[in-house]
C-alpha cells in the first residue's frame, strides 16, 4: 500500500490515523491531556534535545492533533504540518517563524480584514513591515520586492473579493526572489485548490471554515511543502543554531519538514497559539466530509450567482464561476472542480437597501464567517472590513454596496427563496 496513491477522498478519511492498537478504536481517539510520562529521565533529556520523536505537551504536539497534522499535509500534497489555534494564529505563526524585526512581506491587498490589520498595523509595531499590492498583475509583486523581503503572501481566493491570483506567476516571481510564497487557501479549501502544486512554498488555512464545515470550531493550520531551499543565504534563523531551542540548526537537523519543526519550537512553544485536542478531534470529523459538502457549496453558490445575475433588483455579481466574470479563467485553471462557496453583489438602491435585505433574510445567517454548513451573509464595509479607510477598502476590493453571501448547504430552492422574499423588501 505504500506506493498506492490514494484519492481525495480517501486521504480525508483516513491520512494520518489507523484504528488504535489498545483499544480497536476505528474513530480517532480524543487524548484529551496537558502532558504526557517520560519512560525515563534520558528519554525526557532526549525529547527536549529533539533527538527522539514524541510527545512533552500539548503546547507542542498532541496524538489527535498530530492526526489532524498529518491529514492537511496529506490532502495538501505538503511534508508536514503544524496546528494552530486559528486561522490568524496560522498566519502569525508562519511569517514570525521566518522574519524578525527589519524584515519585509510583500502581500496582495486584496485580504480579509484581520489579516490586512496584521500586516498594516501589528506587524510594523514588531519592526516588519509590508507592502499590499494590486494582486490582478503579478508584476506588482516583483516590482515591490525588496533586498530584505522575506516573503510573498496572497489568499488563493479573496475575500470578500473574491478575487483568483495567478499562482503560478506569484510562485515564479518569489522563487526568482529567494523567498517562499505563502498562501491562504481558506475560501478554496484542498479540494478545489492545491496551491503547493502550483508555486506556493507554504500553505496556512483558517481551519475554522469549510474544513470544519458547520460553524461550531475555531482552528488553524500550517503546511510545508517541504521543496524550498532555507539554506539559500535569505534565512540564516533556519540555518544557524538556535539561541532559543539548544542551538538546533533546523534546516540541517530536520531537512524537508525543518521550516515546520522551527514554527513548533520557535513560535508555536513560545507564544502559545495551539490548538485543543477536541478542536482537533472536530476538525478531523469536518475532514472526512469535507469533499461531499464542497461539490455542494459550489453547485449551491452557482445557481445563487446565476439566480442573481439575473434580478431586477442586483446592480452585479460577483462569482469567478460566471462565464462573463473576470476570474473564470484563472479559476477554471486553478479549480477545476469548482469555483467556491463565496459570492458578493450590489444591491440597487445602495446602503439603506442592503439593510432592509439583509435584516428580511429568514434562514441566511446575518454573522461574520463564512464555510458554514448554513448559509450566511455580511455587509463587510461596517463590519469585517470597517476599521479600514475607504480608500483601503477599495483596495481591498470592498466597495460600499457589497453584500457577500457564503452559501451553504441548504436546498437551492429554498436559498433561492429566502434571497428573492428579502430582495423584495429591499
Amino acid at each position: 500500500m505504500a506506493d498506492r496513491e490514494f484519492g481525495f477522498e480517501t486521504l480525508a478519511l483516513h491520512a494520518g490515523q489507523i484504528p488504535d492498537r489498545e483499544t480497536g478504536a476505528r474513530a480517532a481517539p480524543i487524548y484529551q491531556t496537558t502532558s504526557f510520562v517520560f519512560d525515563s529521565a534520558d528519554h525526557a533529556a532526549s525529547l527536549f534535545n529533539l533527538q527522539t520523536f514524541g510527545n512533552v505537551y500539548t503546547r507542542l504536539s498532541n496524538p489527535t492533533t498530530a492526526m489532524f497534522e498529518e491529514r492537511m499535509a496529506a490532502l495538501e500534497g505538503g511534508r508536514a504540518a503544524v496546528a494552530t489555534a486559528s486561522g490568524q494564529a496560522a498566519e502569525m505563526v508562519a511569517l514570525l517563524n521566518i522574519c524578525q524585526a527589519g524584515d519585509h512581506i510583500v502581500s496582495s491587498s486584496k485580504l480579509y480584514g484581520g489579516t490586512h490589520t496584521m500586516f498594516a498595523v501589528s506587524f510594523p509595531k514588531l519592526g516588519i513591515e509590508s507592502t499590499l499590492v494590486d494582486p490582478d498583475d503579478p508584476e506588482n509583486f516583483r516590482r515591490a520586492i525588496r533586498p530584505n523581503t522575506k516573503a510573498i503572501f496572497s489568499e488563493t481566493l479573496g475575500n470578500p473579493a473574491i478575487n483568483m491570483v495567478d499562482l503560478e506567476a506569484v510562485g515564479a516571481i518569489a522563487r526568482e526572489a529567494g523567498v517562499p510564497f505563502v498562501v491562504d487557501n481558506t475560501a478554496a479549501s484542498p479540494y478545489l485548490c492545491r496551491p503547493l502544486r502550483h508555486g506556493a512554498d507554504v500553505v496556512v488555512h483558517s481551519a475554522t471554515k469549510f474544513i470544519g464545515g458547520h460553524g461550531t470550531t475555531m482552528g488553524g493550520v500550517v503546511v510545508e511543502s517541504g521543496k524550498f531551499p532555507w539554506d539559500n543565504g535569505k534565512f540564516p534563523s533556519m540555518t544557524q543554531p538556535s539561541a532559543g531551542y539548544h542551538g538546533v540548526r533546523f534546516y540541517e537537523t530536520f531537512g524537508d519538514f525543518g521550516f515546520t519543526m522551527k514554527a513548533r519550537m520557535e513560535v508555536l512553544r513560545v507564544f502559545g497559539p495551539s490548538l485543543a485536542p477536541f478542536n482537533a478531534w472536530l476538525l478531523l470529523q469536518g475532514l472526512e466530509t469535507l469533499p461531499v459538502r464542497m461539490e455542494r457549496h459550489c453547485a449551491n453558490a452557482l445557481g445563487v450567482a446565476r439566480f442573481l445575475g439575473a434580478h431586477p433588483k442586483v446592480a452585479w455579481v460577483n462569482y469567478p464561476g460566471l462565464a462573463d466574470n473576470r476570474y473564470h479563467a484563472l479559476t477554471a485553471r486553478y479549480m477545476p472542480k469548482g469555483a467556491g462557496a463565496l459570492l458578493s453583489f450590489g444591491i440597487r438602491g445602495g446602503y439603506d437597501a442592503g439593510v432592509r435585505f439583509i435584516e428580511g433574510l429568514q434562514f441566511v445567517s446575518h454573522l461574520a464567517n463564512i464555510g458554514d454548513a448554513k448559509s450566511l451573509v455580511i455587509h463587510p464595509a461596517s463590519t469585517t472590513h470597517r476599521q479600514l479607510s475607504e480608500a483601503d477598502q477599495v483596495k481591498a476590493g470592498v466597495p460600499p454596496d457589497m453584500v457577500r453571501l457564503s452559501i451553504g448547504l441548504e436546498t437551492l430552492d429554498d436559498i433561492l427563496w429566502d434571497l428573492d422574499q428579502a430582495l423584495a423588501r429591499a
